[in-house]
């Protein structure tokens, strides 16, 4: 059996190799630079000005939304807007509490400490967390028994900017301590071709706006995808077209990339071609899925499940998994014994 390569599929929304981190400079810097998330960009601009009049730093805010959207990008524009510095770390990469003691301590006045995938931080570094959020302060015991001393040690008033794709996973008491919450939506394909030619200017690529809408119509409404399918889409325009990305290069270039005109790519055709030939269409429990395509559930919850039940080409029921007869329709497939399968799709 063919084995998946979901680590690093050019649709998936998380980070890969080759995305440039956080020294991407497609990421833009300010506010105004920032396309679409009209909502929150407009409330975050409010909030932003309102604390810079008032000589404070920022309240606490909270990034959520599916990956890819620009939860990273957006906390190094508070930064820059609010001219401090800006401290970047992971809640898995935080694993006791004397290393976010370090973290915070080095804090200047105002600065922002990002921490991404904040619902992965243990309970014991959340607990270190709350008063630094509330009272911009934190407890220290050192020693042990009749040598144990506590210290009591103020910190400067800081932003800190949590970041996650899982809001619903964190715990009450971390997500009060928030008093800026704002969520991230997908984009539309029009927003995304915005995207597209913003980045194709920085890069140098000459585009044509039929070229970049196909891209950012194939993209899954997430920036990140599409900035990465425009690199692609170059090296195809260069070789073909005189590096010019025209509407024929990027339909061209897409189709020897496998990726479908909704953005589906190979692995995820594959997966649901699994559902109607092993199982009749479904149900199938997710581990069992799991085992028939090689890999972990985990890695198909997270990555390949989202994008498609939101387009309506996957359910779940309490029973296991079942592809609808639109992703069926899709894939040109008949779903096999489908008067037995009718209770799915009504």
């Amino acid at each position: 059996m063919e084995e998946f390569d979901f680590e690093n599929r050019i649709v998936s929304p998380t980070e890969i190799m080759g995305d440039n981190g956080d020294d991407n400079p497609l990421r833009p810097r300010r506010l105004a630079d920032y396309i679409g998330q009209e909502k929150a960009k407009q409330n975050l601009a409010v909030f932003m000005e309102a604390a810079k009049r008032r000589n404070e730093c920022l309240d606490h805010v909270l990034l959520y939304g599916p990956p890819g959207l620009g939860k990273t990008t957006l906390s190094g524009i508070i930064a820059n807007e609010m001219g401090v510095n800006m401290r970047i770390t992971s809640g898995p990469a935080i694993e006791k509490p004397g290393d976010l003691a370090a973290m915070l301590t080095n804090l200047n006045e105002g600065d922002v400490l990002f921490i991404d995938e904040i619902h992965r931080i243990s309970r014991a570094v959340e607990e270190v967390l709350y008063p630094a959020m509330e009272d911009f302060s934190i407890d220290i015991i050192t020693g042990k028994g009749q040598m144990a001393t506590a210290y009591h040690l103020p910190l400067p008033h800081f932003t800190l900017v949590g970041a996650t794709t899982r809001a619903g996973q964190l715990t009450a008491p971390l997500r009060d301590r928030f008093g800026v919450s704002l969520r991230l939506e997908l984009y539309t394909p029009e927003e995304l071709a915005m995207i597209v030619n913003r980045s194709a200017s920085i890069l140098n690529i000459p585009i044509e706006q039929d070229g970049a809408l196909e891209i950012a119509s194939r993209s899954r409404g997430t920036p990140r995808i599409a900035n990465r399918i425009l690199k692609r889409v170059r090296d195809f325009a260069e070789v073909m077209s005189n590096g010019v990305i025209t509407l024929q290069t990027a339909q061209t270039a897409l189709e020897r990339l496998e990726i479908d005109e909704l953005g589906l790519d190979a692995n995820d055709r594959r997966m649901l071609r699994a559902i109607v030939n092993f199982y009749k269409g479904g149900p199938v429990g997710l581990e069992t899925l799991a085992a028939a395509i090689g890999e972990e559930a985990i890695t198909i919850e997270d990555v390949i499940e989202p994008y498609l039940m939101q387009i309506g080409f996957l359910s779940r029921t309490p029973r296991g998994r079942c592809i609808t007869k639109a992703g069926c329709l899709h894939l040109g497939l008949s779903l096999p014994d489908e008067q037995d399968s009718q209770l799915k799709f009504d």
